[in-house]
């Protein structure tokens, strides 16, 4: 377990982006990709408004005969991989001959594939339904079509850990490279908007009405959203041995689960989780420059962060920020678009803001970074994934020398 682990390829698409570049430009402005779902009828629900992507065009990424077959969460996670392997500097042919393991995590998976086929069987009928879209419904469908189009043969594996899933698979492979399983990882996750998830959370009475604001005193709750954040994680041997790019290196993990509620987080637990993180990268609060929040907006989840935070780091107000006030809540891709947020800032030393926050919050007494990027010197960051059901996942980040 002596093998360094290093970030190589970043890839995201999300409401504010398509490749790193233009989710990290916009992510720096504060832009808002929020805005009136089109993908579904929201007449019958209270809440309209969501992060839904809607400049992608699959044709882009993916053969033409190919698409048809692939729900919107495939279409985005091999999209963002064909980003992150390029920004890797990795060919298709170096793939194939490299122990190689693509680990995804997600939320609601194809559930898109799910209304279609739902829809179609209430109009046409099953056998209407073709076998190609039946095998889309299977969780496992995504990282499988990945394997497929790239040709890798290796691990290929689904975590469904909810909201903190990206962390989780990042964590999992950190372990498989440290241990000399694999070469490189293809890792992150991936969620779609989709009406059974929009229902649900609207269901939760979570939604906020138009906007995020995490940590604000009227907080109203999340906003969601969707889209892929994957990176390509190497061992240091394997990544220096070809000269590639390094954004970070990926120092430890954190594990936790409340066993507490299903829906409302424990404080102990997301407490658990930090200092396991900060134990396993072997090293202390001191060194953390900065925190890149689950930061939900909802009432509960920023209430347990906040005091999490501030017991963790001992009154030290090291800058937090959430970047859900600005593409929502991406499910199973938010931990992995929020590691690709730690790997740039470490880069540019630049912390992304926390927007719509107006009024402090007493029960929230921690430095969000409201409104406006920070310039900061960065050499640590700590990237915090909590899940439906007390699953938590904390991951360590740092700048790479």
């Amino acid at each position: 377990m002596n093998k360094k682990v290093v970030v190589t390829g970043l890839g995201a698409i999300s409401s504010i982006g398509i490749g790193k570049d233009e989710f990290w430009n916009n992510l720096i402005k504060g832009a808002s990709g929020i805005s009136k779902v089109t993908l579904f009828d929201t007449s019958e629900f209270k809440r309209h408004y969501a992060g839904e992507i809607k400049n992608f065009k699959p044709t882009d990424f993916i053969p033409p005969e190919m698409i048809k077959f692939l729900g919107r969460a495939s279409r985005f996670a091999i999209a963002t991989t064909k980003l992150a392997l390029q920004d890797a500097q990795l060919s298709e042919t170096e793939i194939k001959n490299k122990k190689a393991a693509i680990i995804i995590g997600t939320t609601m998976a194809e559930a898109r594939v799910y209304d279609f086929s739902s829809k179609m069987f209430i109009g046409e009928g099953w056998d209407k339904i073709t076998t190609k879209i039946m095998l889309n419904i299977f969780s496992s469908s995504i990282p499988r079509n990945i394997g497929y189009l790239f040709k890798t043969k290796g691990y290929n594996l689904l975590i469904p850990n909810a909201c903190a899933a990206a962390n989780y698979a990042v964590g999992y492979c950190f372990d498989l490279i440290r241990r000399g399983d694999i070469d490189f990882a293809i890792v992150g996750g991936v969620d779609s908007l989709s009406r059974v998830a929009f229902q649900g959370f609207q269901r939760l009475y979570a939604m906020a009405p138009d906007k995020c604001c995490p940590f604000d005193k009227n907080r109203q709750g999340m906003m969601l959203g969707e889209g892929a954040g994957i990176m390509v994680l190497e061992s240091l041997e394997c990544a220096s041995k070809r000269n590639a790019p390094i954004y970070a290196e990926v120092l430890g993990y954190g594990l936790s689960c409340d066993a507490h509620h299903m829906t409302i987080p424990k404080r102990e637990g997301v407490l658990k989780a930090m200092k396991k993180a900060l134990k396993n990268a072997c090293i202390t609060v001191n060194d953390v420059d900065y925190i890149s929040a689950h930061g939900t907006g909802t009432q509960a989840n920023d209430k347990a962060e906040a005091s999490a935070i501030k017991e963790t780091f001992e009154g030290r107000k090291v800058p937090v920020s959430s970047i859900k006030s600005m593409l929502g809540h991406c499910m199973g891709a938010a931990s992995g678009l929020e590691s690709i947020t730690c790997c740039l800032a470490l880069r540019d030393n630049l912390i992304p803001p926390t927007m719509n926050f107006t009024t402090v919050d007493p029960e929230c007494d921690i430095d969000c970074v409201p409104n406006k990027a920070r310039a900061a010197k960065l050499k640590m960051a700590l990237n915090n994934g909590f899940a439906f059901g007390g699953n938590n996942c904390c991951v360590v980040f740092s700048k790479y020398s």
